[in-house]
């Protein structure tokens, strides 16, 4: 629990200044880029997103979860996934080179460079980064987060505004941060002694057994964040799914509760797994998670048109209309994370890719079917239910591993009321009548979680006090 709340804590630091830095360039970036150009770049950053899991057989999860063994030599499993990254570069190339020539994509036109780069850098970027996550070095991987948000949005400042460099200097922007966070953590962390021969032994045969069947899981994953923007973009224009993308940037304040907890909670899940959880530990942080996740939920919900007001700018305004159940699919997302890190401990890796890859068929179905008809908010709904499909799927299966206590027939309740407030923006979205409906829906989920809100209270007042307790006596 104590290396749990260290970890959340250095993360905590670095993803809250990483996410308010970026909120900061919303109001820059809605106002210099058009709506077609955020398109754009949202459409390219998001298909390396995909690439890079494909071309590097996934072995990001491999190196984050290896270098956790205390058995392994470390430097051995870096090796690995730099000896991956290396031999994907020729594959990603390809990849570029012949959607060029199809001309597929005729917006991406004089950007190709620039997303090879991002590609390679990107790539290195995770497999650094989850490297030194599993050697427990958290302070590091937040000290590198924040030096490459200030980056990025330096970089944005100078590219877009006295230079107007347009969308190649946001481009850029976003290649120079995550490259500077990469020196960082090789100059903090890396081996001075490194032979990519080593995944050519027993080691590297392991972490690809680990690895590969988790791209299925990261393809599905990608499906149900960013495929959606794909099917925007086919049936309403580059200039629609600009605005849909900026839609998430109000979500993302409740994914920072998600990134946080998440990457701290894998590393603790394997240090500290109990099939009988006979300490209560995996059931009350899913009990506090859940509460967290949900109320913060509903405050951003009420929140939402306030927010797209201060955020966005007048082309970009029309995109709260989809914000609601966005926000609410972040919640199961979040809940799914949880229980993966369980599976993840177990190493049960399959049944990890199989849950993810039903919500991703799923969702490309729903969106088919509901695009065409209602525009984005159908791609924001059938994102929600994907993300809810993979929660109870992981609920069942993870019953076979940790006996995990639920208060489940509350936490439905709260979900169904949280729909309903989402819902209710498209009866009432002007005027007072939508901030007493959003008050009595915040009212209403906070009444739920009263008990929890209490005991989350109290115990962190005991360890505040027993910190300072304990301080007192060194």
């Amino acid at each position: 629990m104590g290396n749990l709340a260290r970890n959340v804590g250095l993360l905590s630091i670095a993803s809250f200044g990483t996410k308010l830095m970026s909120f900061l360039l919303v109001p820059l970036f809605t106002n210099v880029l058009s709506t077609n150009e955020y398109g754009v770049y949202d459409l390219a950053f998001n298909s390396i997103s995909l690439m890079i899991p494909i071309f590097t057989q996934n072995i990001a999860d491999g190196v984050l979860r290896f270098s956790m063994d205390e058995d392994v030599r470390k430097e051995d499993v870096f090796a690995v996934g730099l000896r991956d990254l290396l031999l994907s570069i020729p594959f990603a190339l390809v990849a570029l080179i012949a959607v060029k020539i199809c001309g597929a994509f005729s917006d991406l036109d004089g950007h190709y460079l620039v997303i090879f780069v991002t590609y390679v850098v990107q790539a290195l970027s995770v497999i650094v980064v989850y490297y030194v996550r599993g050697l427990d070095n958290f302070k590091d991987v937040a000290v590198s987060s924040l030096l490459c948000s200030a980056l990025i949005i330096a970089c944005n400042l100078l590219f877009l505004l006295p230079l107007k460099l347009g969308l190649q200097g946001y481009f850029w922007a976003n290649v120079i941060g995550p490259f500077a966070q990469c020196v960082y953590l090789f100059a903090r962390n890396t081996p001075a002694s490194i032979s990519i021969h080593a995944s050519s032994g027993r080691l590297g045969d392991d972490m690809h057994s680990y690895s590969l069947p988790l791209i299925a899981n990261n393809i599905a994953w990608w499906v149900n964040n960013v495929s959606d923007r794909y099917i925007v973009t086919f049936f309403c224009g580059v200039s629609a799914n600009g605005i849909y993308s900026v839609a998430t940037k109000i979500p993302s304040i409740l994914s920072i509760v998600q990134s946080i907890v998440g990457q701290a909670w894998t590393i603790s899940a394997v240090g500290e797994y109990d099939p009988e959880d006979s300490d209560g530990f995996f059931s009350n942080m899913y009990a506090g998670y859940n509460c967290v996740m949900t109320i913060a939920c509903t405050i951003i919900v009420a929140l939402n048109i306030p927010l797209a007001s201060l955020l966005y700018s007048k082309d970009f305004f029309a995109a709260w209309h989809f914000v609601p159940f966005l926000v609410i699919s972040i919640v199961f997302g979040a809940l799914s994370g949880y229980l993966g890190g369980i599976l993840a401990a177990v190493k049960d890796s399959a049944e990890f890719a199989r849950s993810t890859v039903i919500g991703a068929v799923v969702n490309i179905v729903l969106n088919f079917a509901l695009v065409p008809v209602i525009g984005p908010n159908g791609a924001a709904f059938a994102t929600l239910i994907c993300y809810w499909i993979t929660w109870c799927l992981r609920v069942r299966r993870i019953r076979d591993y940790i006996r995990l206590h639920f208060r489940l027939g509350r936490d439905l309740l709260s979900y169904v009321v949280l729909f309903f407030q989402g819902a209710s923006y498209y009866l009432f979205a002007e005027g007072t009548a939508v901030l007493l409906v959003q008050l009595f829906f915040v009212v209403l989920v906070m009444g739920l979680y009263l008990k929890d809100v209490r005991l989350i209270v109290s115990r962190t007042h005991f360890l505040l006090r027993e910190k300072r307790g304990n301080s007192r006596v060194k």
